[in-house]
């Protein structure tokens, strides 16, 4: 198979928003690989735009019948679930009520996939490789039979599992998982999705990737003006919405306790507007606040104006931390809980980051009083692969040999 003139098909649900880990990895792959295809059914962000003029075909609505049919009924069953949410959010339902609409959200995931994989078939008479950025975490052989396709995607977590209904269907659908294989960026999903899937082909690979664009000594400068903070103070940054699975509260009573002064920059969505009044009203804390979601640019002069950034989750959290990998990335020093087993063993005894005992706001405090004297360095380059994260042209690459394994088998 020649692979060289065959495009890189990539399909991107969440394309439509602003900024975040997964379109900053479309973008990069895309780049890497001008000939791509990418496939966005909700459209693109706006910071996404400049994919078009770089010369990347992009699809922003379904080609053929099939692919009309299979996302006009998702956009239905989207619309069914968002309302079910509504309606049975009060914990008076049973729970098997209360998990409906999120089964309906998982079909409705599933024949998106499957419109944008009909898509592909219409637009591209070969790929050099297909594969969904973002993929839903259930009916994988469901999505492979109804979009006609194989393809790799990538299983970021597993929030909801599939009740008895989807789960038949999944069953009836089982031998479409063939033409699948399942990426998924860290060793914690991946056997948290094979317990409820064996048979699904997959493996551990990195989603993010290096786009070579580490921050300059220009770019830290003018963010520290643009933020009016001083040349001898200290700035973490806290980047990213406010979601349950992280542990601000540990963040908020860490803060409480410093005993010198600190900048602190919060950018994203969302986030909650009584903690960050507290947050301002602390005596040692300076309090900057970038409201979100933002887009790349603004988020580089985020990161740029800090002095390390600060993560932290609660125990057990084992996805792809997009904020850890952006440090490394854009080489910026670290200060990260130990939540994950395998992140904490491979960023231990490393020299840009600092752990802290999740849950522990006194180690938290005095590693943040220390900056002034005893900050990690920034990382160099080799800081990518402790967290093996490859280049966006070694990613494609490696999305190319892997389909092309997949697609002999299944002929």
């Amino acid at each position: 198979m020649n692979t060289a003139r065959e495009p890189l098909v990539l399909i991107e649900p969440y394309a439509h928003r602003i900024g975040g880990h997964h379109q900053r990895t479309l973008a990069a792959l895309a780049a890497a690989r001008p000939d791509s295809l990418v496939i966005a059914p909700g459209g693109l962000s706006e910071n996404l735009g400049p994919l078009v003029r770089a010369g990347t075909r992009v699809a922003v609505g379904p080609a053929g019948p099939a692919a009309k049919i299979l996302l006009a009924a998702a956009r239905a069953a989207a619309r069914v679930s968002a309302v079910g949410q509504r309606v049975f959010a009060s914990p008076r339902w049973p729970q098997v009520v209360r998990r409906a609409p999120h089964q309906v959200t998982i079909l409705a995931r599933c024949m998106t996939e499957a419109a944008c994989l009909r898509t592909a078939r219409r637009l591209t008479r070969q790929a050099s490789a297909v594969v969904i950025l973002s993929a839903s975490e259930a009916l994988h052989g469901v999505a492979a039979l109804l979009g006609g396709t194989p393809h790799l995607r990538f299983i970021h977590e597993v929030v909801t599992t599939e009740d008895r209904p989807i789960w038949w269907l999944g069953q009836l659908a089982r031998w479409g998982e063939k033409q699948v294989i399942a990426l998924y960026p860290t060793t914690a999903v991946r056997d948290q999705a094979a317990a409820a899937f064996p048979h699904l082909p997959g493996q551990v690979r990195a989603f993010a990737v290096d786009d070579g664009r580490p921050l300059t000594d220009a770019e830290r400068d003018g963010a520290r003006t643009a933020f009016t903070i001083p040349a001898g103070a200290k700035a973490v940054c806290v980047v990213g919405g406010w979601w349950p699975y992280k542990d601000i509260p540990t963040i908020d009573a860490a803060l409480g306790r410093l005993t010198t002064p600190l900048h602190v920059l919060v950018c994203g969505t969302p986030l909650d507007d009584a903690v960050l009044t507290r947050w301002q009203q602390l005596p040692n804390v300076r309090l900057h606040t970038v409201a979100g979601p933002v887009d790349d640019q603004v988020l580089r002069l985020v990161y740029a104006a800090a002095d390390a950034a600060l993560v932290a989750r609660k125990p057990g959290v084992g996805k792809e931390s997009g904020l850890v990998m952006d440090a490394a990335r854009l080489a910026v020093p670290l200060i990260v809980s130990a939540h994950d087993p395998e992140l904490t063993a491979r960023l231990t005894g490393e020299p840009w980051a600092r752990l802290f005992p999740p849950g522990d706001p006194n180690t938290l405090a005095m590693m943040l009083d220390q900056l002034a004297t005893d900050a990690p360095t920034r990382p160099e380059p080799s800081a990518r692969g402790v967290l093996a994260m490859h280049s966006a042209a070694e990613q494609a690459a490696f999305l190319t040999d892997t389909y092309t394994r997949l697609a002999k088998k299944c002929r």
